[in-house]
């Protein structure tokens, strides 16, 4: 029968959005003056009878003859015939790096700082093209124009206008200084590209007029502002991929409405008047409220890049993206993992590393992504400045929001799309662990000093924040296990002794009395870690928070991983049970978990914090990896080819068996599945991006691989059907002949994939899931059997963007 052999023709490469070339650094060649004498052309070159004006034009030229490339790129092995190329390989292939870039020799960054300016800018000097430029043109290539060297030269000039316009602005500012034109390009362009492809943001051409495009791109750091009113124009009453108006959730301008999917809502819990009423609501996402706010966070950006090392593409967003990035955070990524604590953010005073790291998930959630990836890059350089120059860096002095910061970024590159992404957050693990763990002894050391007094308010915020930030951390390298089969850098042991999250409603309760508070905290003790740990695999139930229950089913799926890696894992049939009678109860503590908040659900499954129905999404695949390991598949995702990855599906068709015990995962499976039929697959497919966390799509794979790969068995394996494989088959079909409203004829497991393909990848937040879907897809055509051998296809990588990897010097 066919299944691991079967070969996928190769599907149509998504569009990439072509990055404009960034502009170089400004010729150090005196400009001539309009109508000067044409300069004596005494350079003849060697081979040919071609004559310059200025001998390194001609030596430029005789390279065209050589092919000599004597300009070599130290952090790779790449060459070049002009040293203008190597700089502009610099600037854009490695800028991300975060170490220092190259620079012309007219314009180093240990030079003399610039004089003050006066006060009145200087008059506009006529730009022109000199002689020297159309002699660089004519040289370049033995007098065929390279478009490559023509760009170069095109953005020489957007530097030199740069240069002009910049004499009355200021460094970073992107807040519309400069003028931009309908039909032009813009006339600062970021230096680092960023390409649509890597991350696999959806492409609205179909979705925007011409004007509107033309405007987009040239809007530069202030897109998406209110102020650019073409950009994303609604056609037809929809919006950003034909959703409507208003499906979009509320939260992202301030709390959220009844009528908002999947967004929470708070229930009330015997308080006074006064914290009743605010638990009723969201707090509001921290904002900024005036020009003057933004300059403070502009002076402290420029405070902390002490080595200038920033790139010169960088810009802070205007007025309206920044608040519109914290309202995208705020509302829909940060309940998922509610570290911060929003009451107290202040971005005018938050550690900027932090603050671009934030705004930086916030762009990807507003669809924003050149902002998204220039403020990442900004976050990366800066703590990367912080923990070099810090003198005797130790873990227990490292300030909490540089945790927070390196746990943002790495959360970003991860599911970035790109596989350079992921290898920088992985070469950064160690480092952030024992961040960890130095931080969390000092915070043992100070709760001890307290001698048994129960902490203030004050205290408490500050002790709460860095408890979940460790669990926070936890949690997102518990996904990178469950992902890519990456060995867990922080063992269960490190909090053995450590509290639980407290209740979201307590994390967030805004209290003026301080005793009524201490009443509060008194009315909601959190067990430790190690308590609830025991009780679990005891078969004893516990009441903890939504938070500490997203945090025990992390551990719960890390002791299933450690089982199925040991080498007596058959043979281990008492730890098998206990994992069972663990994950049993653990659901079972559902029941007693602190009801703090209610979903306000459009057919959705889950009632209560999003936390819980993220944990949900873990438990099942907790479930599943017990009877089934698709390690293989995990370990091909690690470098986003979906070739390979669906290779891999197709070949773990053996590790599916036909059993009493797969039939209760393939119930799970099936729990998973009904979820986004029944709610309603385009719905869920245009929402769930921004309203549900990663860990759905993270955590479903494995299932929708298991359920297509068991009922692609069914219908194909000589062996007859059980009465109650027969059964659970018949519930797949029935389910989707009802969410499809399509007669369905066998190729079921073709329908998992290419259904669940459809939801992955018509909305895209994070570019990981664009790389699952394509594999998907190759694994829906391996099902039906298009072709032959699916190994034998043409090995296409995902199209990376630039490389996000750190110096050899760097420690970050």
């Amino acid at each position: 029968m066919p299944g691991a052999n079967v070969a996928v023709a190769p599907t149509t490469a998504p569009a990439t959005a072509t990055p404009a070339p960034a502009p170089p650094p400004a010729a150090s060649t005196p400009r001539k003056a309009p109508g000067a004498a044409q300069p004596e052309r005494k350079y003849k070159c060697q081979f040919c009878a071609r004559a310059f004006s200025r001998s390194e034009h001609r030596s430029r030229h005789e390279r065209s003859h050589t092919k000599e490339r004597p300009f070599k790129c130290l952090k790779c092995r790449s060459t070049f015939v002009r040293r203008d190329l190597l700089l502009r390989h610099d600037r854009t292939v490695h800028a991300k790096d975060g170490g220092i870039p190259l620079h012309s020799d007219g314009k180093r960054r240990g030079g003399p700082k610039a004089t003050p300016r006066p006060a009145t800018g200087p008059a506009k000097t006529p730009m022109d093209i000199d002689t020297s430029a159309l002699e660089q043109l004519e040289a370049s290539s033995d007098g065929i124009f390279d478009v490559e060297t023509a760009a170069m030269l095109v953005a020489d000039l957007q530097h030199k206008a740069t240069s002009q316009a910049r004499a009355n602005g200021a460094p970073y500012d992107g807040n519309g200084a400069m003028s931009f034109s309908q039909t032009s390009t813009p006339t600062i362009e970021p230096s680092v590209p960023f390409t649509n492809s890597a991350l696999g943001l959806p492409q609205w051409d179909s979705f925007i007029s011409h004007d509107s495009k033309a405007h987009s791109v040239i809007s530069g750091p202030g897109s998406f502002d209110a102020s650019h009113p073409n950009h994303m124009a609604p056609m037809g009453g929809q919006h950003m991929n034909g959703l409507p108006l208003s499906s979009l959730p509320a939260s992202v301008n301030g709390t959220p409405t009844p009528q908002s999917p999947f967004l929470p809502h708070r229930t009330h819990t015997p308080l006074d008047a006064a914290t009743q009423a605010h638990a009723g609501q969201k707090p509001p996402s921290p904002q900024i409220n005036s020009d003057e706010e933004r300059t403070m966070i502009l002076d402290n950006i420029r405070a902390h890049d002490t080595e200038h090392a920033l790139p010169e593409g960088f810009r802070v967003p205007s007025l309206p993206s920044i608040n519109r990035y914290l309202a995208t955070y705020f509302g829909l990524f940060h309940h998922h993992l509610p570290f911060l604590h929003p009451a107290s953010f202040e971005p005018t005073r938050v550690s900027p590393p932090l603050l671009l790291a934030l705004l930086s998930i916030g762009a990807l959630y507003a669809f924003d992504q050149e902002n998204a990836y220039m403020l990442h890059i900004g976050s990366k350089i800066l703590v990367n400045q912080f923990l070099q120059h810090k003198e005797n860096f130790s873990s227990r002095k490292c300030p909490l929001w540089t945790m927070q910061s390196s746990l943002l970024n790495m959360i970003f590159a991860s599911w970035s799309g790109d596989p350079k992404g992921l290898e920088w957050a992985c070469s950064i693990k160690s480092l952030l662990a024992n961040m960890v763990a130095g931080n969390r002894y000092e915070l043992k050391l100070r709760q001890e000093a307290r001698e048994g007094r129960p902490p203030t308010r004050a205290e408490w915020v500050e002790d709460e924040g860095c408890r979940r930030t460790y669990y926070a951390v936890y949690i997102f390298f518990g996904l990178l296990t469950l992902t890519f089969n990456h060995t867990p850098a922080i063992n269960f042991n490190e909090f053995e002794d450590l509290q639980l999250p407290a209740t979201e409603f307590l994390w967030n309760v805004k209290v003026a009395d301080d005793a009524a508070w201490q009443k509060h905290l008194e009315a909601s003790p959190a067990p430790t870690f190690m308590e609830a740990h025991d009780n679990l695999f005891q078969g004893e139930t516990l009441t903890y928070s939504a938070f500490g229950t997203r945090v025990m089913i992390n551990a719960l799926f890390l002791e299933v991983w450690y089982h199925k890696r040991s080498p007596e894992a058959l043979q281990d049939v008492v730890t098998e049970y206990k994992l069972r009678l663990a994950l049993e109860t653990w659901e079972k503590s559902l029941e007693f978990c602190e009801h703090e908040t209610v979903a306000a659900p459009l057919h959705t499954p889950q009632t209560g914090h999003p936390l819980i129905f993220n944990a949900k999404a873990m438990y099942r695949n907790a479930r599943a990896r017990l009877e089934v390991d698709l390690k293989t598949v995990q370990e091909a995702l690690r470098y986003h080819d979906s070739y390979e990855v669906a290779a891999a599906m197709s070949n773990a068709r053996d590790r599916v068996r036909r059993s009493g015990e797969m039939i209760k995962v393939i119930q799970v499976c099936y729990d998973c599945i009904e979820t986004a039929v029944d709610t309603g697959v385009r719905w869920v497919a245009r929402t769930s991006p921004t309203n549900w966390s990663i860990e759905h799509p993270l955590c479903g794979m494995d299932l929708m691989i298991i359920l297509s790969l068991w009922l692609y068995r069914l219908e194909h394996d000589e062996e007859q059907a059980t009465e109650e494989e027969q059964v659970m088959y018949k519930r797949v079909r029935e389910l989707f002949t009802r969410g499809l409203q399509e007669k369905i004829d066998g190729h079921l497991g073709a329908v998992v994939a290419r259904l669940w393909a459809s939801m992955l990848g018509e909305v895209v937040v994070w570019g990981i899931t664009r790389v699952m879907a394509d594999s998907f897809r190759l694994h829906e055509q391996a099902l039906i059997g298009y072709v032959d051998d699916i190994e034998a296809s043409p090995s296409v990588t995902t199209p990376s963007m630039t490389s996000q990897g750190a110096d050899e010097d760097s420690v970050y």
